[in-house]
């Protein structure tokens, strides 16, 4: 469980670093550094991650790992990264208001309460699907193989 646990929360503090940046330095949430380059970074960040912690766990245990335990392991860091994340926005609603999530300007007739909630949801959700995603993809090709030869 320390090898999630480190790399999730690697992930979400790379994402937490960005946004803080981001919002200093553009101060426009609609701006496309908040759009683009938010979804480019986040999701190389979260793909590399993956990688490295799957790459930690062949070190831990001297041998490649079966794509079952990379899998596992891939999916269990995006798990720590989801609700880190989440987390991390949730202290931003509360502590600096809606200001920062202008950038779901497309629902201005829904309270902030049901935006928050549809951003969380797609959040976690997403994070989760592309987690399992790169996970499958970097285990495939990381994985122990079965000899044919007995």
């Amino acid at each position: 469980m320390k090898i999630p646990l480190k790399f999730g929360l690697l992930i979400a503090l790379g994402v937490m670093a960005w946004v803080v940046v981001a919002h200093v330095l553009f101060p426009n949430p609609q701006s496309k550094v908040h759009s683009l380059g938010a979804v480019t970074f986040f999701n190389l960040l979260h793909f590399s991650m993956i990688y490295l912690g799957i790459k930690a766990l062949e070190r831990q245990s001297g041998d490649r790992p079966t794509f079952k335990e990379g899998l596992k392991a891939g999916v269990a860091i995006s798990l720590v990264y989801a609700v880190s994340a989440a987390l991390f926005f949730v202290a931003v609603l509360v502590f600096i208001g809606p200001k920062w999530m202008e950038g779901e300007a497309a629902n201005l007739e829904l309270p902030v309460a049901m935006v928050a909630l549809r951003a969380f949801a797609g959040l976690v959700i997403g994070t989760m699907v592309f987690g399992l995603v790169y996970s499958t993809l970097i285990s495939f090709m990381l994985a122990k193989r079965l000899s044919n030869e007995r």
